[in-house]
């Protein structure tokens, strides 16, 4: 809920689970969130980062990985890589 000025609020906001775009509940303690961080040419960081979040039950099924790959490669981070739903 936000204020009158723009502002969040809430005291807990729930997080979307970036393979599945399920809620994440506060009591899946199986879920992570990993921030990828830009790099240039030079493979120096740039200060910006992709953030993204897996809910437990996608990495309880072994397709965390795939998952983080599908989605950098979507982003433009990763090339060329290969993936098992192809």
């Amino acid at each position: 809920m936000e204020n009158d000025r723009g502002e969040l609020v809430d005291l807990y906001v729930p997080r979307k689970c970036s393979a599945t775009n399920r809620v994440i509940r506060a009591k899946d303690h199986a879920s992570i969130q990993i921030a990828v961080g830009h790099v240039n040419e030079k493979g120096q960081y740039t200060g910006e980062n992709q953030v993204y979040a897996l809910c437990g039950s996608v990495r309880s099924k072994g397709e965390g990985d795939d998952s983080l790959n599908r989605l950098a490669q979507k982003d433009g981070l990763l090339k060329n890589v290969w993936s098992g739903s192809r």
